[in-house]
């Protein structure tokens, strides 16, 4: 019993560490954002022409 005890504390802090860098990286890193735009030639379009 005292392994199968060892072993789910384990992986409650390897959780727990889990979730910490999670939430780390919500709250500290910021994401940069910019308009992008892309020519794309009409041929890769694949309009239809009647």
């Amino acid at each position: 019993m005292p392994t199968l005890f060892r072993f789910v504390i384990t992986l409650c802090i390897l959780a727990a560490l889990g979730y910490g860098a999670m939430l780390a990286l919500v709250i500290l890193v910021e994401p940069r954002t910019a308009e992008i735009s892309e020519r794309i030639p009409a041929e890769r379009l694949n309009i239809q022409r009647q």
